[in-house]
């Protein structure tokens, strides 16, 4: 069987700037993005920095149209807009001026593996240094305490003064996880990061998710990124969650269920924090703090 040319799958912008070994942010949309934690951090990136595409993906080869139907709007008597897809390397510069990438748009559909072997060649033409990998994931904590990350990487230096949060989990793949794993076995250097989002609040956004992440994009590739936007709306969320807590006594002694097993986690006393079956559900917590919740999200916060 003829193996399909991987570069075929995209096109390098060619007045793009010369780059001194970038680091490159992968964000795609993916299988889980707790607290819309991934998906605001990528909003806040492409917003609160002007960028420029520098690289795109055939979205025609990788994606299930009628999986993930994009949008078209519909005008009285004629079809108005139709939203393309888009897969692409974006070029941005932080508050100091310093060059980095960020890969953003759908998960592929299909052709996992030639499409990471066509990142990986994306990034021997870029010069990438480091690639970093963003994720937010439900856990069995309250939104009392700081949010913690997992964090992991192709090579154990890389994540360095991290404490593991798990023994072994087998979990379903990501392109995005594979694009690290794949990476790693070429000897590149790959790490991602999984900040924990609590459970009962991961159907709504969470912007104190997004800010961890952009925080660790900002250690990781030396970075000076700025969050104050981010915890803004961090703190007016945390507000409006503590407001409806104090006014619940049964979602008060959820979250102090949570607190005690957060605390005795970190104490070492073996507990883990992915096992919930003793406390109550998502579902559990109760209509009215879903509703609460989602009126509190209708109206994103800006960056």
């Amino acid at each position: 069987m003829r193996r399909l040319d991987p570069s075929e799958l995209f096109e390098l912008d060619p007045d793009r700037p010369e780059l001194d070994r970038p680091v490159l942010v992968q964000a795609l949309d993916g299988f889980i993005d707790a607290g819309s934690g991934k998906r605001l951090a990528r909003e806040h990136l492409l917003t609160a920095y002007s960028s420029q595409v520098v690289a795109r993906f055939d979205v025609d080869q990788l994606l299930d149209y009628r999986a993930r139907r994009p949008a078209m709007l519909f005008v009285e008597d004629h079809w108005e807009s139709y939203e393309d897809p888009e897969l692409a390397v974006h070029l941005l510069q932080d508050a100091a001026g310093t060059p980095f990438l960020l890969l953003a748009g759908p998960e592929p559909d299909v052709q996992w593996e030639r499409f990471t072997e066509a990142v990986r060649m994306v990034v021997d033409r870029l010069g990438v240094r480091l690639t970093i990998g963003l994720n937010a994931i439900p856990m069995g904590v309250p939104h009392t305490r700081p949010t913690g990350v997992i964090a992991h990487g192709s090579r154990k230096e890389l994540v360095a003064g991290y404490e593991p949060w798990v023994n072994a989990v087998q979990v379903p793949s990501t392109a995005g996880h594979l694009l690290e794993y794949r990476l790693g076995q070429a000897g590149y250097d790959a790490v991602g990061f999984a900040v924990h989002v609590p459970h009962y609040v991961s159907q709504t956004e969470y912007p104190a998710a997004a800010a961890a992440l952009v925080a660790e994009v900002a250690r990781a590739g030396d970075l000076e990124l700025p969050l104050d936007l981010l915890e803004a709306a961090a703190a007016t969320a945390r507000e409006a969650i503590d407001e409806q807590v104090a006014g619940a006594p049964e979602v008060a002694e959820v979250v102090h269920a949570l607190e005690n097993q957060y605390d005795a986690f970190l104490a070492g006393r073996g507990v883990s924090l992915l096992e919930d079956a003793d406390l109550p559900s998502a579902d559990e917590l109760g209509a009215e703090l879903e509703r609460f919740l989602a009126e509190q999200s209708q109206d994103p916060p800006s960056g």
